[in-house]
C-alpha cells in the first residue's frame, strides 16, 4: 500500500490534503485537480476485460428549488484512504463470479481494476466531483462493483460538501444521507460469491 499526501492550500483544514492509495485491489485518489474522466477510464483498461463500468458524479445546478453555483468538498484524508482500503478489499472479496466464468486454467478475478478519484475544493456546476471506473471480464460484476464502491464511499468515507447557493447562503452536508439499517446495502448491491461446498 502506498499513501502519499500534499497540503494544497492554507484555506483548507489540515486534514483536507491530496492523497493517493494504491493497493492491488484498487487505486483511490483525493485531489484538488479537475478530474480527467477519459484518463481515469483508460487506467482500468485490460485485455482480459469484457466490460468497464463507470460512474461520474457531477455538480448539478439546483437542490430543492435553490440555484446551486458550486460545491466545495473537504475530507479527513488520512482516515479516508484507510477506509477506502477496506472498501476495495471488501469489493474484491465479495464479488460473485459470473456464470460465464472460465472453469479451467488459472483463476481470473471477477474484478480486474478498480479506480476512484474524488475531487476536493471548489467543483463548479457541470464538473465531476467523483469518477469511479471498474473493469471486469463481465458486465454484471463491473456494474455491481461500481455501484457498491459509490454507495460505500458515500456511506463510510469522511468527505463533506458545502453547497453554495445563488442566494449566498451556503450549507454543509455530509456526503451521505443518514443510514439507519446498518450495512444492508452490502447485501443488496454486491452479489456474494456462493460457496461450492
Amino acid at each position: 500500500m502506498t499513501v502519499t499526501s500534499d497540503p494544497e492550500t492554507s484555506l483548507e483544514p489540515p486534514a483536507s490534503v491530496a492523497a493517493k492509495l494504491e493497493i492491488p485491489e484498487g487505486t483511490f485518489v483525493l485531489t484538488y485537480d479537475k478530474l480527467d474522466s477519459g484518463a481515469i477510464i483508460r487506467s482500468v483498461q485490460d485485455d482480459a476485460a469484457g466490460a468497464i463500468a463507470v460512474f461520474i458524479g457531477t455538480t448539478r445546478n439546483s437542490f430543492q428549488g435553490q440555484v446551486v453555483t458550486r460545491l466545495e468538498y473537504q475530507a479527513y484524508s488520512k482516515m479516508a484512504v484507510k477506509i477506502m482500503k477496506d472498501i476495495f478489499l471488501s469489493a474484491h472479496a465479495n464479488a460473485a463470479r459470473s456464470e460465464h466464468a472460465v472453469t479451467s486454467g488459472p483463476p481470473v478475478s471477477p474484478l480486474l481494476h478498480c479506480v476512484v478519484y474524488h475531487r476536493f475544493g471548489v467543483v463548479p456546476v457541470g464538473e465531476a466531483s467523483i469518477v469511479i471506473a471498474v473493469s471486469s471480464p463481465h458486465r454484471t460484476e463491473a456494474f455491481a462493483a461500481c455501484e457498491y464502491l459509490l454507495e460505500q464511499i458515500k456511506l463510510k468515507v469522511p468527505i463533506w460538501k458545502m453547497e453554495v447557493y445563488e442566494s449566498g447562503k451556503p450549507r454543509w452536508k455530509a456526503n451521505h444521507p443518514p443510514h439507519t439499517s446498518g450495512d444492508a446495502f452490502d447485501e443488496r448491491c454486491l452479489p456474494i460469491q456462493e460457496d461450492d461446498t
